[in-house]
């Protein structure tokens, strides 16, 4: 649009004491009439002649007056005449039959959504905001029409490789008969150009075993993953053995932080410092036989006090040790969750806004949501590319060239 007429109508508008947005504004009233226009030019298309024309197909080819209609717009409720046909035989396309809201409201509403905003929530803000009264079930439609693309998503093709891949969950309540924890798990991945693919969403009923797991990385090999270099996990049952069965070549490896936490767990707030400090040497030495010396070190020191922590590690330990055969930047991927710290915080505050969900799909069509929300503008893939560069060189040296000779 011309800025000169934009600027003649805005004057105007204000002159004339009209606002620019809210009931009666001029976006109003301008949505109004543009939808008035397109919609006249459908008719006009589907007909084939204008309007006070003669048309080749006598009596039942040509206009029949009007039907109004209430849309929900983002600039509010838009009352609006859809023009009609004698044959009725035109479908309109941009208000279809039936159809209440124009798209943005319900891209907008998914979005509210995916940021954590409750039903009740997102519908107050409409309110307020745009004067647009849009129920918590309408809502609940909107955000189920997701579902489908969250089940295209679940299934789509993924790489033939990747060097890393990173297993966590996040706990949801499902009320089913009575609330109870659920985790929902994760597979992260960083890709061969470094960039971060989340490869899909899976419910379990926490007490999942090796069974589960061969499921969840058969489906994963499946959709056309041939090998992954390392598996980073928080010791969940079975999942090493179900990774040597679906890939004999991969890594699996405990996540280092996760081993930290869970030894907190163990020890008094007042200790925390001092344990983190004598652990430092384990995870940092050069080799295995030094982690083991620094290790015994830290049983002779703290065995005594906390023995539940020696044995936390004395079972880790096999699961441990993977990652110090290789270079410093692999150490870094292995001994941080960087790459999964920020999707997990995004996906807590999501799930606690909720407080509990009435199903498992409810449950996984809101951490899909934001999942899906995580890097709206894509300056997020751009850093992960930098800064996973160092550590992608690292894995093809270490891993003989599996990284890359799929690509070939």
């Amino acid at each position: 649009m011309n800025d000169e007429l934009v600027a003649r109508l805005v004057t105007r508008a204000q002159a004339d004491g009209l606002r620019l947005t809210g009931e009666g504004g001029l976006l109003q009233q301008l949505t109004k009439r543009v939808l008035k226009s397109a919609l006249e030019g459908e008719l006009t298309d589907h007909l084939g002649h204008e309007h006070g024309e003669k048309s080749e197909g006598g009596r039942e080819s040509c206009r029949n007056g009007r039907r109004a209609k209430t849309v929900v717009t983002e600039v509010g409720p838009v009352e609006i005449e859809v023009p009609r046909d004698r044959a009725g035989t035109f479908e309109p396309m941009l208000v279809k039959k039936r159809q209440r809201r124009l798209g943005g409201i319900d891209e907008m509403v998914v979005s509210l959504s995916a940021k954590g905003l409750t039903h009740g929530e997102i519908s107050a803000h409409l309110a307020e905001v745009y004067g647009t009264e849009v129920s918590k079930q309408t809502i609940s439609t909107i955000t189920d029409s997701v579902v489908a693309g969250m089940l295209e998503w679940q299934n789509r093709p993924l790489d033939t490789v990747y060097p890393v891949v990173f297993i966590d969950c996040v706990h949801v309540k499902v009320r089913d008969g009575q609330v109870a924890n659920r985790p929902v798990y994760m597979a992260l991945a960083v890709t061969a150009e470094g960039t971060r693919d989340i490869l899909g969403l899976w419910v379990g009923d926490g007490g999942e075993g090796a069974k589960y797991w061969l499921q969840v990385l058969t489906e994963i090999k499946n959709r056309g993953v041939r090998d992954v270099l390392m598996l980073v996990c928080d010791g969940l049952t079975g999942l090493p053995d179900a990774v040597n069965t679906v890939w004999p070549a991969t890594i699996a490896q405990t996540c280092v932080v996760h081993l930290l936490r869970n030894s907190f767990k163990y020890a008094g707030l007042q200790d925390w410092e001092k344990i983190a400090k004598a652990l430092r040497p384990v995870y940092t030495a050069p080799t295995e036989e030094a982690a083991m010396e620094r290790f015994l070190e830290f049983s002779e020191e703290w065995g005594a006090k906390y023995p539940a922590i020696v044995r936390l590690w004395e079972r880790a330990w096999a699961e441990f040790v993977p990652f110090l055969q290789f270079d410093v930047e692999i150490h870094k991927i292995v001994c941080t969750t960087n790459a999964i710290e920020s999707v997990n915080a995004r996906i807590r505050k999501a799930v606690r806004a909720r407080g509990h969900f009435p199903t498992e799909q409810a449950a996984l069509k809101c951490v899909y949501l934001a999942v899906m929300s995580l890097d709206p503008t894509g300056n997020g893939a751009k850093r992960w590319t930098r800064r996973w560069k160092p550590a992608l060189q690292a894995f093809d040296i270490a891993f003989d060239g599996r990284l890359t000779a799929p690509q070939r």
